[in-house]
């Protein structure tokens, strides 16, 4: 069993369009954007992140804004929740807020013991908040005043067809089995970073999704630095999965693989962080680019559509 993995590091999920991804993540929710950049393999695409003050792992969501993009469709396979820990007694706030903002699908609920708010994004993505008893993470200081912002990520949810071998492969990864109710089975990794959580509905006869617009594109776990990622990729590739090289994605190093689910995972640095080309009284401002696409700057800057802040 692995406890190099600390909790979730980021979520990236595919928008339709930039400007309206950014308002409701900067302005609805309160996030911070720490970082503008570009698709590493996509560079007339932008790469938008969302976080804490500093981005700090696990608080961090992140898009791709692929313009005009159709639709994904809901099914197994994929992350059907991204779910944030806000402080108790908030959800009144969040509701009265997010309804008068025209946000679609409000409804409360409960899960494992948590009262929760679910919510949908701009493109339907799946969202809800979880009030959380002693979260010690500082919200952003933005929009949302701290004592009603959001922590960070609590956890998500993965909606798979059958649950065993996605289960064995998160308990090799350090997370065990805390709880079950109906059809959802919660995972939890020990001494976390506050995204602790990994629920797994199990839908048997469901279709499988379609990825697009409000899709998310892959979950990213979290480890403090190089070393403990390579031990990470050795044990994986020791046990069967097809890994790939180490990434550098400029603010983390990055390893990906496919779970037998379906979801695409990533194993992400902590280091060097957000903060490595911008100090943090200016994440998010400027548009960064990999070294590799700095001399075609004017080009992909005029293809890009403007993002008003």
């Amino acid at each position: 069993m692995l406890t190099q993995i600390k909790g979730l590091h980021h979520v990236t999920s595919m928008a339709a369009d930039a400007q309206e991804n950014n308002d409701f993540f900067t302005k609805t929710l309160g996030l911070r954007r720490v970082k503008k950049t570009v698709n590493f393999d996509a560079p007339d695409v932008y790469h938008l992140y969302y976080g804490d003050e500093v981005g700090n792992a696990g608080s961090v969501m992140t898009y791709f804004p692929f313009a005009n993009m159709g639709k994904g469709g809901r099914g197994t396979g994929e992350v059907s929740e991204t779910v944030f820990s806000v402080p108790r007694g908030t959800l009144g706030f969040w509701q009265e807020r997010l309804s008068k903002e025209g946000v679609k699908e409000l409804g409360s609920y409960s899960l494992f013991g948590e009262d929760r708010l679910r919510f949908a994004g701009p493109d339907g993505d799946g969202f809800a908040l979880a009030e959380v008893d002693g979260d010690s993470r500082v919200p952003f200081a933005g929009p949302v005043a701290v004592s009603e912002g959001i922590h960070g990520f609590r956890g998500v949810t993965m909606r798979l067809r059958d649950e065993g071998a996605t289960g064995e492969l998160l308990k090799f990864m350090g997370y065990q089995p805390v709880d079950k109710q109906g059809d959802f089975v919660r995972y939890a990794v020990p001494g976390g970073n506050g995204a602790d959580y990994i629920d797994l509905e199990v839908l048997p006869g469901a279709s499988s999704a379609l990825q697009g617009a409000g899709s998310v594109h892959h979950v990213a776990f979290a480890v403090e630095d190089r070393a403990a990622q390579l031990e990470v990729r050795k044990a994986l590739l020791d046990t069967g999965y097809q890994v790939t090289p180490v990434i550098d994605r400029d603010y983390f190093w990055a390893i990906y693989f496919r779970t037998p689910g379906g979801v695409l995972f990533e194993i992400a640095t902590n280091e060097p962080g957000f903060n490595r080309d911008e100090d943090t009284a200016h994440l998010g401002e400027a548009l960064k680019l990999p070294t590799r696409y700095q001399q075609y700057r004017s080009q992909i800057e005029a293809h890009l559509p403007p993002i008003q802040d």
